[in-house]
């Protein structure tokens, strides 16, 4: 794995740290190719229940290394596009697996970083943090999911306001929009950073306290709903949740509920 990924599991969590913080960890070739390997990873390891994005410095991400395009890569067309399809793999691999992932997003997180937050299931950002789009400042237009899911996040005329403005949500326009689920505030933008990672890995711990497989299976249901019909939809609801009964952790947690109600009525 590139150090431009920090990747690390413990006790079920997988921890992916985006590491180009002197570039507010914007994308090069490296951290994309890191990216995509890194998510393959996390999301078929079977000790895997649970995932943390967060990121190094003080940003985290500010989508795609504009200075490197127009440097190193030369701005070619063909090999953003292909660079992007490479980022769109990891941003996959996470969407369609039944692994649940937090957004622990301190700072700016705009452009492409937008979708890669937009990517997890549940985001936590600072009181200071600000998102956006902010393609059109140089030209370009939407890219790593932003244009498939934020409209599926806070609604198709909202997303229109974000990508046809230049302008940057605060946390708490964020929160209202839904397109964050927490703000956490800190004393200063150091102090609030490590508290917004620490919230993250602490709803990573909730779930696989819980009924970590369940969740993944609620996370799937509702991921993948768009591709079926509202009769196939609740379908796949009743499959699902019959499947679910079949485990061992249901069978185990179904009982226990049953025997505490039984000892509340009596």
């Amino acid at each position: 794995m590139s150090d431009a990924i920090l990747f690390a599991v413990e006790e079920g969590m997988a921890r992916l740290t985006l590491n180009r913080p002197a570039r507010l960890n914007a994308f090069n070739a490296d951290l994309a190719h890191a990216w995509k390997d890194a998510t393959a990873e996390a999301t078929s390891r079977a000790d895997v229940k649970a995932i943390l994005i967060d990121a190094s410095g003080p940003a985290f991400c500010a989508g795609g290394d504009v200075i490197d395009m127009a440097t190193t890569m030369g701005a070619s067309g063909a090999e953003i596009t292909a660079l992007a399809e490479v980022i769109n793999t990891g941003i996959r691999s996470l969407t369609e697996s039944t692994v649940p992932v937090v957004a622990a997003a301190h700072g700016t997180t705009a452009g492409g970083g937008l979708g890669i937050l937009l990517s997890s299931d549940y985001a936590v950002v600072g009181s200071r943090s600000k998102l956006g789009s902010l393609y059109a400042n140089i030209g370009l237009t939407p890219d790593l999911s932003v244009s498939a899911q934020l409209a599926r996040a806070v609604g198709q005329r909202r997303a229109l306001q974000l990508v046809l403005q230049d302008r940057l949500l605060s946390a708490s326009e964020a929160l209202d929009w839904g397109l964050v689920a927490e703000v956490v505030e800190g004393e200063d933008s150091v102090a609030e950073a490590a508290l917004v990672r620490a919230r993250g890995e602490e709803i990573a711990r909730f779930w696989l306290a819980g009924a970590a497989d369940a969740y993944g299976q609620a996370k799937r249901l509702v991921r993948s709903q768009p591709e079926r019909s509202f009769a196939e939809q609740l379908s796949e609801e009743a499959r699902s949740i019959g499947a679910a009964l079949e485990t061992p952790d249901a069978q185990a947690r179904v009982s226990a509920f049953a025997a505490s109600a039984a000892k509340r009525g009596g």
